[in-house]
């Protein structure tokens, strides 16, 4: 069985039909432009921004520990911090570079969750504006 398309804010095209169920509404308005505020307000619109501060937020917070904690030593436990490892090589140096490590790290992990968990949200949210110009 076929269904037409309800026109939500914009005239729905002639004798068009589709099998497919929709989404959901697009939030544009009157004018055929993006619906901000409402964007915004949408479900799929507070999801990604509750996926985004999943990661940055524990991200950031342990990140900058860890990055006052080496200043706080290198500035207050000199004797500790020049403590030598192997070679010239100090406790310093090493913690130095594995700030550089971590930030690496860091990044790399959150472009594989930009990938996997925030890219398909941000398609959805885009779809929410798409008119059908857009599409073709």
């Amino acid at each position: 069985m076929t269904k037409a398309l309800p026109s939500v804010s914009r005239p729905a095209s002639p004798g068009f039909a589709t099998f497919e169920e929709p989404r959901h509404a697009l939030l544009i308005d009157g004018d055929g432009e993006p619906d901000y505020s409402a964007i915004q307000t949408s479900e799929d619109f507070l999801a990604l921004k509750r996926r985004i501060t999943r990661f940055i937020l524990p991200a950031t917070v342990l990140f900058l520990a860890w990055y006052i904690t080496f200043v706080l030593l290198s500035a207050y436990a000199v004797d500790f911090m020049s403590t030598p490892l192997f070679g010239t090589v100090n406790v310093g140096l090493t913690m130095g570079f594995l700030q550089i490590v971590t930030t690496v790290i860091i990044t790399m992990a959150y472009a594989r969750y930009s990938k996997r968990k925030l890219d398909p949200q941000v398609d959805e949210v885009r779809a929410l504006a798409e008119t059908d110009e857009e599409l073709a």
